[in-house]
């Protein structure tokens, strides 16, 4: 007696779904996470907006700086101060770019009769490809003399997320990367104003000088923080198209 080939087909198991709250709750996540940030793109928006308004208003008018401290006058003041710039004893600040073009800016201290020294930034200049050849940063003749110098209160670049901090060392000029102004008055053995003085372009001797106002354009934060809104609508847009097509009585492919 031969047995017979069963030839019953066993049905697939059928595919567990999530449960409808289940997918409503990875698109609230998900689209609380692009809410929020999207408040923070556009907070930082309005920050970058209100910098951008000190800027310009800060060059309306020119501040004698005399003898104060750089502390009371608004942000990017222009400002006018007078003293002896110190070319034995400067700065490169390391890893600044111009177009494109690896380079450093050269802080020089101008030492004031009865204020703190305020470190001038006098430009841009490039890279020459060694480390072991910097640029030639002198001030030349008649150096030594009183001078009237004219340009924007500014601060030191902030080293955000950048990892090439190196605090001031070597012979002078010193080269230092992302320093804070607590590095650069020990290194000098003199204490310092805690904002620099952004040489105007045609004050003094200097450097390329193409001040710009700080950071990202506003418009751009703004732009990112819609594109973030609009990820957040998405999710929500495609959880209901996912529950639409799982609702009672929807033919399954």
């Amino acid at each position: 007696m031969t047995d017979r080939m069963d030839l019953s087909v066993t049905p697939a198991p059928r595919r567990r779904r999530l449960p409808a709250w289940a997918w409503l709750g990875v698109a609230l996540l998900a689209s609380g996470v692009c809410v929020r940030l999207g408040l923070w793109q556009w907070q930082r928006g309005q920050a970058r907006e209100a910098q951008w308004q000190h800027f310009t208003r800060g060059g309306a008018a020119v501040l004698e700086l005399g003898d104060e401290p750089t502390a009371g006058a608004a942000p990017y003041q222009a400002v006018r101060a007078t003293g002896r710039l110190d070319g034995a004893h400067q700065f490169l600040l390391d890893n600044r770019s111009y177009h494109g073009r690896p380079g450093y800016e050269v802080l020089t201290p101008l030492v004031r009769a009865h204020a703190a020294t305020l470190l001038v930034d006098r430009g841009w200049v490039p890279f020459s490809g060694s480390r072991r050849s910097l640029p030639d940063v002198a001030l030349g003749a008649g150096a030594d003399a009183d001078t009237s110098l004219t340009g924007r209160l500014g601060e030191l670049p902030s080293r955000g997320l950048a990892l090439g901090h190196a605090a001031p060392a070597g012979p002078w000029p010193k080269v230092t990367a992302f320093p804070d102004m607590a590095e650069l008055a020990a290194a000098l053995g003199a204490p310092l104003e805690p904002r620099l003085l952004l040489l105007d372009p045609g004050a003094g001797p200097g450097y390329v000088r193409d001040w710009q106002p700080p950071g990202m354009a506003p418009m751009r934060h703004f732009a990112y923080a819609i594109q973030w809104w609009s990820f957040a609508a998405l999710a929500l847009f495609l959880w209901g198209l996912l529950a639409y097509r799982n609702r009672p009585g929807a033919r399954t492919p």
